[in-house]
């Protein structure tokens, strides 16, 4: 999913009243089936497996970049 999508994705959540929004980052081997089965959406990062706190800090960039688009920002690779 891209940067836009993710923006549409967030703002569509937003117009819809979801009042709350959980990410779980999960182990190097991913969540147990149960778990994956239970969520409403899957994200993922790649086929790479991160360090936890990499993984934080890129989600915090991506969800950044998301609130910034939705605010009307200009962004660089649109278009």
């Amino acid at each position: 999913m891209g940067s836009q999508d993710f923006a549409d994705l967030l703002g569509a959540w937003r117009d819809n009243g979801i009042r709350e929004t959980r990410f779980v980052i999960g182990a190097a081997d991913g969540h147990e089936r149960e778990a994956r089965d239970a969520a409403d959406r899957l994200l993922a990062f790649g086929h790479t497996t991160w360090p936890h706190l990499l993984v934080r800090a890129m989600l915090l960039e991506q969800l950044f970049r998301a609130t910034s688009i939705l605010a009307g920002h200009p962004y660089h690779r649109a278009g």
